[in-house]
C-alpha cells in the first residue's frame, strides 16, 4: 500500500487533477478529504525514483480539460510530432521551432522533464531529406548538422533523447532507409556522437518497437547495442515502444528488460498503448488493466527501468482508430477525460492503493419497453447515478437477432449482441443523484428479458421490463 506523505501543495495538485475530469462534485470531495483524492502518477512513480510520462499533443494544449491533466499527472512528456525533421525543418534551412517549444516551456512550467523524439527516423523526414539528390558524404553532414543544432538548441532542458528511432526490420536487420543508403550502418553512432557532443547532458536512447519480448528483433537490437558499447559510442538507453495488442503483454517482456539493464543500459516504455477491437465492454476493459499493469509492473521490476510513457492519455485524442480502423480506446482516460480500470491499474502497479470496489447501488437503471409491435419497439434507459458524471458510457447487451434501428438522446453503436451508448455532446454532465436518459428502437418486436447496463463499466443494479 502506498503510504501518502506529503504537502499541501502536492495535495493540491492531486485534487486539481481529480476535479478537471469529474466536475464540481469531486471538488467538494477533495476539499473536505484531500486524501480521498488519488495521488498523480507522477508523485507514485517518484517514491521508486521513476518517471511516469505522457506523449503530449502540442494541439491538444488548447484544451482545459487535457491541460488540467497533462499538468499534474505527468513528470515527463515526450512530443508526439513537434520535433520530428519534418516539423522542424519542412524546407532545408527554414528552422520552426514553434511547437517543441511550446512544449518544452509548457514541461517547464509545470516542473516536467521533456523526452525528445526524434532526431533521425525514416518516417515524417521532409522531402529534401527522404528523396534529395546528395553527393557522396553530404547526407552523413547534413544528418550531423541537424542533430546538433536541435540538441544544441534545447542543451540543459531535454532529459533524453531518441536519438535513432526505429532502426531494425522485423527479423533484426538494420531497416533499408535513406540513412543506411546513403551513410551505411555508421550513421547509427555518428548521430549519437553528434548528439552527445551537442549536450553532454542529455541521456541518448535509441527507440523502436515490437522489440518489448525476447524475439528476432529484440535480439537484433541488443547485438546493435552491445556492438555500439563494444565501439565505445555515447548510448545510455534503449526504449521500448510498447504499442500493444489486447491480451498481448509478452511473458518475456521483464526478462527482455533485464538483459538489456544487465549492459549497464538504462531501459524505458517509451509510448505504451493498448488497442482493442471496439467496441470495448467491461471484459475488454478488465484485460485491458491486466495488460497495462504487467507493462508497468515489467518496468517497477527492473531497478535501471527509468520510467513508462503512455501515447497519449486520453481516447479523445489517440493515433489508433485513424491508423487501425475498428480498432481503438487504448489509453487510461475514455473519451469524457474518465479513469478506466487501465488507470487504475497503473495507480496499483506503481504501488498506490488498490481501486476501490463499486459501491452497492452506485447506479440504478431503469430499462423498459414502451411499445412493442410485430417488426420493432422502442425502448427507453435511464440511469440514476450517485456519482456526479462529466461524461457517460452504458452498454447491455440485446438477444440475438435484435438490432438498433435509431436512437435519440445518444451517440449509440452496436456490434454483435453488444450496444454501447454514449453521451451527445450536450448532456453529458450528471449531478450526484441525477439522472441520464436516452431512448431507441429495434427491428424486432420478441420479447426478452430486461438486460441489466453498467455505466462507465460499473453494473448498475436493475429494475424495468422488456
Amino acid at each position: 500500500m502506498f503510504h501518502r506523505v506529503r504537502g499541501a501543495a502536492v495535495a493540491a495538485l492531486a485534487a486539481a487533477a481529480l476535479l478537471a475530469p469529474t466536475g464540481a462534485a469531486n471538488a467538494a470531495a477533495a476539499a473536505e478529504d484531500p486524501e480521498a483524492a488519488a495521488p498523480p502518477l507522477r508523485d507514485l512513480a517518484a517514491e521508486s525514483g521513476r518517471f511516469f510520462g505522457l506523449g503530449i499533443s502540442g494541439p491538444m494544449l488548447d484544451q482545459p480539460q487535457y491541460t488540467a491533466i497533462a499538468s499534474t499527472e505527468f513528470s515527463s512528456v515526450t512530443p508526439g510530432n513537434e520535433m520530428k525533421w519534418g516539423s522542424v525543418e519542412p524546407t532545408r534551412g527554414s528552422l520552426d521551432w514553434t511547437g517543441a517549444d511550446r512544449i518544452v516551456d509548457f514541461a517547464e512550467e509545470h516542473d516536467q522533464e521533456v523526452h525528445g523524439h526524434t532526431l533521425v527516423w525514416h518516417s515524417q523526414l521532409p522531402n529534401w531529406v527522404a528523396n534529395g539528390d546528395f553527393a557522396d558524404g553530404e547526407l552523413r553532414q547534413v544528418m550531423t548538422d541537424h542533430v546538433t543544432t536541435q540538441v544544441g538548441r534545447y542543451a540543459g532542458r531535454i532529459a533524453r533523447w531518441d536519438v535513432v528511432n526505429e532502426p531494425l526490420n522485423e527479423d533484426g536487420t538494420l531497416r533499408d532507409t535513406v540513412f543506411l543508403r546513403e551513410i551505411g550502418p555508421g550513421y547509427i553512432a555518428d548521430a549519437l556522437r553528434a548528439a552527445r557532443a551537442a549536450d553532454p547532458g542529455a541521456r541518448l536512447y535509441i527507440n523502436d518497437y515490437n522489440t518489448d519480448g525476447v524475439g528476432a528483433k529484440s535480439d537484433g537490437m541488443y547485438e546493435l547495442v552491445r556492438s555500439l558499447l563494444d565501439q565505445g559510442v555515447p548510448l545510455d538507453g534503449v526504449g521500448f515502444q510498447s504499442h500493444l495488442i489486447l491480451g498481448q503483454v509478452p511473458s518475456s517482456m521483464r526478462a527482455n528488460l533485464q538483459r538489456f539493464a544487465d549492459l549497464g543500459l538504462e531501459v524505458a516504455v517509451t509510448e505504451l498503448d493498448v488497442r482493442m477491437q471496439l467496441p470495448a465492454d467491461a471484459a475488454k476493459s478488465r484485460q485491458q488493466a491486466a495488460d497495462y499493469g504487467a507493462v508497468v509492473g515489467a518496468c517497477v521490476a527492473v531497478t535501471r527501468c527509468t520510467g513508462v510513457t503512455i501515447w497519449g492519455f486520453t481516447d479523445a485524442d489517440s493515433w489508433i482508430p485513424p491508423t487501425f480502423p475498428g480498432q481503438g480506446a487504448a489509453l487510461p482516460w475514455d473519451e469524457n477525460y474518465q479513469p478506466k480500470p487501465a488507470y487504475h491499474a497503473i495507480v496499483e502497479a506503481l504501488g498506490g492503493d488498490p481501486a476501490p470496489e463499486p459501491e452497492p447501488g452506485a447506479c440504478v437503471a431503469d430499462y423498459r419497453v414502451t411499445n412493442r409491435w410485430n417488426a420493432g419497439s422502442t425502448v427507453d434507459v435511464r440511469i440514476t447515478t450517485t456519482r456526479a458524471l462529466a461524461g457517460w458510457t452504458v452498454t447491455f447487451d440485446l438477444p440475438v437477432g435484435e438490432s438498433v434501428v435509431s436512437s435519440w438522446n445518444t451517440s449509440l453503436t452496436q456490434n454483435g449482441t453488444t450496444v454501447t451508448a454514449r453521451n451527445a455532446a450536450w448532456n453529458g454532465t450528471v449531478g450526484a443523484g441525477g439522472t441520464l436518459g436516452f431512448g431507441f428502437q429495434t427491428d424486432s418486436g420478441a420479447v426478452y428479458g430486461a438486460p441489466v447496463p453498467a455505466l462507465n463499466g460499473t453494473v448498475c443494479t436493475g429494475a424495468g421490463n422488456a
